[in-house]
């Protein structure tokens, strides 16, 4: 068992398992880890990008460990700040969607998940980057997507986020049915596909309620890629029918395949979007790599 003398908890409170009352779980949470024996200092995020910049400044202060509560997006701003580190990252999941939770099959309460932070394992794992010319560099430990998805992303209300959670970005996702959809080019070593929406996977579920990457994995050193063909939306019932019934792979329109670096390019000057870990993140052109044992990641000993 682990015993860490200098881990650093960082905190989303905007977060929708912490807002309001529930904020309380965080001081249960380090209760338990100080009780277990961990030296542990909690630090809120003020604001959209901070998780980031905190985990730099906590690696400076000598950090034996990092968690993180929040949701995927808080997670992956962490993550920016420790990529090449050797200090581990370990995850109480608070957020909307918690997909990394999810694959990591940590669930319940933040005290209750802190209370096998003793038990869980450091394992190196590669990460995706995403560069874009509209934005600066971009690392991801999920997944990045482009088109469809990207454009609801960035159409998901922040309230209704907050207290509606999944729901919101399902609202957004078919809202994306009223439009004809932007396609784009897709090249995976030397081939070019079309596609009005393109994944590239670490994980193998999507939004933690569906699976669109079954053959993903983080311990893996690739991406799982899915593109899916057509301008028009209401393809993407047939589609959405195909993940359902875990048919995607004999779905007409879809293409699965695995690959270690992807470029996407626009085909008109209607902006098509990126995002990565459910963040909007970019606009096309773009490529996206991954960078190999970028990041030691705590697992759950039976995971992997």
């Amino acid at each position: 068992m682990a015993i860490y003398k200098n881990a650093f908890l960082i905190y989303n409170p905007g977060a929708r398992g912490l807002s309001g009352w529930r904020i309380q779980a965080v001081d249960r949470a380090v209760s338990v880890l100080r009780g277990a024996g961990h030296t542990v200092t909690a630090i809120p995020t003020d604001g959209p990008g901070a998780g980031a910049r905190t985990a730099a400044s906590c690696l400076a202060l000598g950090a034996d460990l990092i968690l993180v509560a929040g949701g995927d997006g808080a997670i992956n701003e962490v993550a920016n700040g420790m990529i090449g580190s050797e200090v581990p990252l370990g995850v109480l999941s608070a957020g909307t969607a918690n997909v990394l939770a999810t694959e990591l099959r940590l669930a319940g309460p933040l005290a209750a998940v802190a209370a096998q932070v003793e038990h869980w394992v450091p394992r190196r794992i590669a990460v995706g980057r995403l560069d874009a010319a509209s934005h600066p560099p971009r690392y991801f430990l999920l997944m990045a997507g482009v088109g469809l998805d990207a454009h609801a992303v960035l159409q998901v209300d922040p309230q209704l986020k907050r207290f509606q959670g999944k729901l919101a970005y399902w609202l957004a996702a078919f809202g994306e049915l009223g439009r004809t959809l932007e396609e784009f080019d897709v090249l995976v070593e030397n081939q070019r596909f079309r596609s009005s929406f393109a994944l590239a996977s670490r994980v193998r579920n999507y939004g933690a309620t569906l699976e669109l990457t079954p053959q993903a994995g983080l311990m893996r050193d690739d991406f799982a890629v899915a593109l899916f063909e057509g301008s028009n939306p209401f393809r993407y019932l047939e589609y959405f029918a195909g993940a359902v019934l875990n048919r995607l792979d004999r779905t007409r329109g879809v293409t699965l395949l695995h690959a270690r670096s992807v470029a996407f390019e626009s085909l008109t000057d209607a902006p098509v979007y990126v995002q990565v870990d459910g963040e909007p993140a970019a606009t096309l052109p773009a490529r996206i790599e991954l960078v190999p044992a970028a990041l030691t990641l705590l697992c759950p000993p039976e995971f992997g």
